[in-house]
């Protein structure tokens, strides 16, 4: 096929196929595609999204060259155009069978700059390993003697399409409203009675019984936490695609996987998703603070709604840390559009670091915009603070829980935490370091 012919075209990408948003990894932007015939995801740049999104089938290639041109200041030639169809043809993202021959000639690299000017047109190209490896799912699972996973649910779309249909009238601002105002009323009460919450949750300690039913219910709020993930995100037009229980140690618990999230067209969409699950935590406790206040103070009962009131407050808002991979980190990336906020974060203070000794390369950091110089070392200092806290706060907290006779040695605990951690990390760089000797994933 001539280069003439060529541009004469009109392919169309198959419908269903979903691209995101615009996404920040590393210095760069990136956009996910998602096919889900194939149930795999794909990564291109900018200039490749430019081009994917006009593919409709209404637009000639000549006509989106020339928007590419006017867009970037370069012009694609027939090489590029067959080997951008190659590319979407082989993997399945191109609907019926469009002509694309490979490429007679090899072409230079892309230019990583989008205003760069040249002589030869780069070539459009994927990066063939999604940004986050899909989960193995049905009996290839790797389970080990502490760690596995069941599935519990044959169909998780049909499954959270009845609790969709079922659950409407929750979605609607006339319950969410409310709602919102009872549990920020809810925070302000176990705030401004915290103390007795303390005093009356240490009874629980003589009371095994009713600690393990504060277990047992916050269990089952966990659950529900998950399925309030599932269904926000299918109210959005997210798709369940597991429900099951997970080991992981001694604990055991529901989980409720999605991998549309990133694809939803609004931030506030994936960012309402992910903070379903802590807001469903907040409003299970909001029966049991009016009961626990208007209980007399020698109530039997009082102890175990100061438990659930307390360990259940504590729950949700320390799973909104911005801490991988609770749930108010993953509302941090939604809502600042980055893939992955930690990792970005940890290389940009290692860069800064060396840059800081003048060990690091001449214009490491030359890729980072102010904004996200702001952005990756605000979330390092914020992660420094929480861990300088959470030490701190380890040997008076030892203290106040173990007995007197242990008070002593509670003082060594920050030292010992910091140890545990130190000695985890060096672990963890050991086996790195034996994987990429044996030729394996860094």
């Amino acid at each position: 096929m001539s280069d003439r012919d060529l541009l004469l075209l009109r392919p169309r990408i198959k419908p269903g196929v979903r691209i995101s948003g615009a996404l920040r990894r590393g210095t760069g932007t990136i956009h996910l595609i998602r096919d889900p015939d194939g149930e795999r995801r794909l990564e291109v740049g900018v200039k490749e999204y430019f081009i994917i999104v006009r593919l409709d089938g209404t637009r000639s290639l000549d006509e989106i060259g020339q928007e590419y041109a006017r867009q970037f200041r370069l012009r694609l030639g027939g090489a590029q155009w067959q080997q951008m169809l190659g590319l979407l043809y082989g993997r399945g993202l191109l609907a019926g069978h469009t002509p694309a021959a490979a490429p007679a000639r090899s072409a230079p690299p892309p230019s990583s700059s989008p205003s760069a000017r040249s002589a030869s047109p780069p070539p459009v190209s994927f990066a063939s390993p999604p940004p986050t490896p899909p989960p193995v799912r049905g009996p290839g699972r790797r389970s080990t003697l502490l760690t596995g996973s069941v599935r519990l649910v044959a169909d998780p779309p049909a499954l959270l399409d009845r609790l969709h249909r079922a659950t409407g009238f929750v979605r609607r601002p006339l319950f969410l409203l409310p709602l919102a105002v009872l549990v920020l009323a809810l925070l302000a009460g176990i705030a401004a009675r915290l103390g007795q919450l303390v005093d009356e949750t240490a009874r629980l300690t003589h009371q095994p019984v009713a600690l393990a039913a504060v277990g047992a219910v916050l269990w089952v709020s966990l659950a529900l936490h998950e399925l309030a993930h599932g269904l926000a995100g299918r109210a959005f037009g997210a798709r369940t695609t597991e429900i099951g229980l997970r080991r992981w140690l001694l604990m055991t618990y529901l989980y409720c996987e999605m991998e549309d999230v990133r694809f939803l067209p609004r931030r506030r969409q994936q960012v309402a998703t992910a903070g379903a699950g802590a807001l469903m935590n907040l409003a299970l406790l909001l029966p049991c603070y009016p009961v626990w206040a208007l209980l007399p103070e020698r109530a039997q009962a009082r102890p175990f709604l100061a438990g659930l009131l307390l360990f259940g407050t504590v729950m949700a808002l320390a799973n909104l840390l911005p801490l991988p991979p609770l749930d108010g980190y993953k509302i941090l990336g939604y809502a600042l559009g980055h893939v992955q906020l930690a990792t970005d974060s940890r290389t940009f203070a290692t860069l800064l670091a060396r840059a800081a000794v003048r060990r690091g390369k001449p214009g490491a950091l030359a890729g980072y915009s102010g904004r996200l110089r702001l952005v990756l070392g605000g979330y390092a200092l914020v992660c420094a603070g929480l861990a300088a806290l959470a030490l701190a706060a380890t040997g008076p907290l030892c203290r106040y829980l173990l007995p007197a006779r242990y008070a002593g040695p509670a003082g060594w605990a920050p030292l010992l935490v910091a140890g545990v951690a130190l000695a985890l990390w060096a672990v963890g760089l050991l086996a790195r370091a034996a994987r990429r000797r044996r030729g394996g994933a860094p």
